[in-house]
């Protein structure tokens, strides 16, 4: 898929789960690129535009709320900076950044400007998901703690109307 081809547009029944997921509708068109073991979407793979025709950043959004918050707990211990400031990590990030761009129009994960910079460990997450892996997801993975959960999010979320903004 390339950067200004937008991804087919989910089924009702996704477009259902990753409401209650995201605890609102989608701003954009999207397709599932990965599901939970569970079934549930877990990273969506957004169109380039939202819904309004503006342009939207972030191309794979992470929807599994066990990852998302995973990654939540990880962001809050400052390892934006700690990867940053890796001299090891730093190939790899621009790799990805360039494997990102290569797919989605010269777009950086996230939308970053800068091809050595990291904005959004959830949105690398969710790219290493859907583009299967590397070393800057298993750096993530490692440190977040990323496991899927015993059941879907979506049935824990749906019964309990907790749903929020994952991303």
């Amino acid at each position: 898929m390339t950067g200004s081809t937008p991804p087919p547009r989910a089924s009702e029944a996704d477009r259902e789960a990753v409401a209650v997921l995201l605890g609102r509708p989608s701003f954009t068109d999207y397709r599932v690129a990965v599901r939970c073991p569970h079934g549930g979407p877990a990273v969506l793979e957004n169109a380039p535009r939202d819904l309004r025709g503006r342009p939207f950043p972030t191309r794979y959004w992470l929807a599994c709320r066990a990852l998302h918050d995973a990654v939540s707990r990880l962001e809050s211990t400052g390892a934006i900076t700690e990867l940053r400031d890796d001299p090891g990590m730093a190939p790899h990030i621009r790799d990805a950044n360039e494997r990102h761009a290569a797919l989605h129009g010269g777009a950086h994960v996230s939308g970053v400007a800068d091809p050595d910079r990291v904005k959004c460990l959830h949105a690398h997450a969710a790219f290493g998901l859907a583009a299967g892996g590397g070393p800057l997801m298993d750096w993530i993975a490692a440190r977040a703690d990323l496991a899927w959960p015993e059941r879907c999010c979506l049935e824990r979320f749906a019964a309990h109307g907790d749903g929020r903004g994952a991303g």
